[in-house]
């Protein structure tokens, strides 16, 4: 028996929730932020039925997770975000996470290897 409710459609104030989007103020659910990447990437493209609301399918859904994850949390540009969704190339998220991991963990050890050159150059 499959979970009926991963297969249905969401509206738009559903996705926000599910990617946990807020506004600065923390107070509204910032639903014009997806209507924006709907403008501005043509692979997103919701079901709009009756007095213009819209559904979200789970293609649609998985494809605003990953402009999420560009834009949001990998810090890209919306046009570095076009061109990697207008290649072909499936994008695998976990393998960018990975990246993203090993590059923190480097980052890491290069602040902590200058704090020490810094220690070592006032004992001189």
């Amino acid at each position: 028996m499959t979970d009926k409710s991963l297969y249905a459609y969401k509206t738009i104030s559903e996705v926000v929730k599910l990617l946990g989007l807020k506004s600065k103020s923390g107070q509204s659910l910032p639903t014009h932020t997806i209507r924006y990447w709907e403008k501005e990437f043509k692979q997103i493209k919701p079901k709009i039925l009756n007095g213009n609301r819209r559904y979200y399918d789970e293609k649609n859904i998985k494809i605003i997770k990953k402009i999420y994850f560009l834009l949001k949390e990998q810090g890209m540009t919306i046009n570095g975000v076009k061109k990697i969704l207008s290649n072909n190339e499936p994008l695998k998220l976990d393998e960018i996470s990975n990246q993203t991991i090993k590059a923190e963990k480097l980052k890491k050890k290069l602040i902590n290897i200058s704090s020490i050159i810094k220690s070592l150059r006032k004992l001189k």
